[in-house]
């Protein structure tokens, strides 16, 4: 099959493009990296200017209208620049839980906010491997949430438990939140204490988790393939200009080589990606099979083309002045958000049926 963009899709992937490379700048990362982690100037542009927040949101919502192809478009243009932006948590996690979930009030009520950048929200889900984990019950949320992404700066909180979903404000009377010191800190988190906190239930818990993950699995895979593209490019670029022995390094052949795998690895990572939007949209049977083949693969590679980056780049990769480590960071933090590569492998083996047959 040949995939290949609409008019569209071939715009917005242009606009996205433009837009990020003039404004989603080393320096301004950096400055939002200091502060909450989020560069709200560019995110005012993103959403109110351009419209683009609302890009997996209907029309009568205040959204744009379009689908996962439109969104993995821009969450790949984001990735490349590691922009610090709420997307995958206000755009990609939270947004869909409502839109999927919640009753028609409450999506009438917050997605034309989310869409006009007037909300950010991010999403928390239970925590299954024996760490702090939130329960909802009577309308009331106890516990914790751990690694909620962008948590000290979201205004609205979606909290998906084991016996149901909910919506809570910040500043709600006995929400405690801690901002966390992480690795990748373009993409910030904390974690949640719910002291008995009030909070309103979602009207369909299964389809707005269920939203959310697949979303926020394809956004990554998303992110993991704009970063590892921007891996590839700074590498070829200063292959180019670094002189070794009188010639670039670029010519000499184990270069070649290395930059020529991280290409293959790459175009293989972007059919998967666009495999699982397409299949999200066209509400394929693949999907699930898709989504989880596209964040384990993905990731993988960022992980692999981050490496590569800094080990071609020499000493200057290692240094704090230079941007291969903001792409390393966020490479391994695309890799452990949301499950594993190693986990979602599992999961692809389960949904071939390779488990029955080992």
């Amino acid at each position: 099959m040949h995939f290949a963009f609409t008019d569209e899709q071939g715009m917005i992937a242009e606009t996205a493009k433009t837009f990020f490379a003039e404004n989603a700048t080393s320096e301004r990362t950096r400055t939002a990296m200091a502060d909450t982690g989020v560069d709200k100037l560019l995110w005012q542009t993103f959403a109110a200017e351009l419209g683009l927040a609302g890009v997996a949101i209907p029309e009568v919502l205040g959204g744009v209208g379009l689908g996962m192809v439109e969104l993995a478009i821009l969450a790949e243009e984001a990735g490349r620049h590691t922009a610090a932006l709420p997307l995958l948590a206000s755009l990609a996690l939270a947004a869909p839980a409502i839109l999927a979930g919640g009753s028609d009030e409450q999506k009438a009520h917050l997605l034309p906010r989310l869409a006009s950048g007037e909300l950010i929200a991010s999403f928390a889900a239970v925590n299954s491997d024996g760490t702090p984990g939130a329960m909802f019950s009577d309308g009331t949320l106890t516990g914790a949430a751990l690694h909620v992404p962008h948590g000290a700066s979201a205004d609205l909180f979606v909290v998906a438990t084991n016996n149901g979903v909910a919506i809570i404000e910040r500043g709600a009377p006995g929400l405690g939140i801690t901002p966390l010191t992480s690795m990748d800190q373009t993409r910030p988190y904390a974690r949640l204490d719910f002291g008995g906190v009030a909070a309103e239930a979602l009207a369909n818990p299964r389809e707005a988790a269920n939203a959310a993950f697949t979303t926020g699995w394809l956004a990554i895979a998303a992110d993991a393939l704009g970063g590892a593209q921007a891996c590839l490019d700074h590498t070829v670029a200063y292959a180019q200009e670094r002189v070794q022995f009188g010639r670039s390094i670029g010519s000499f052949q184990a270069v070649k080589h290395r930059l020529a795998d991280m290409m293959i690895a790459i175009e293989q990572a972007r059919s998967a990606v666009y495999w699982a939007a397409c299949a999200i949209d066209e509400e394929s049977d693949e999907a699930p099979f898709a989504v989880h083949a596209a964040k384990a693969f993905a990731c993988d590679t960022y992980t692999h083309c981050a490496g590569e980056m800094i080990q071609l780049h020499g000493g200057i990769g290692f240094t704090w002045e230079h941007d291969a480590h903001l792409y390393f960071k966020r490479a391994r933090s695309n890799a452990s958000l949301l499950g594993t590569p190693d986990w979602h492998r599992e999961q692809v083996a389960g949904l071939a049926g390779l488990d029955e047959a080992a």
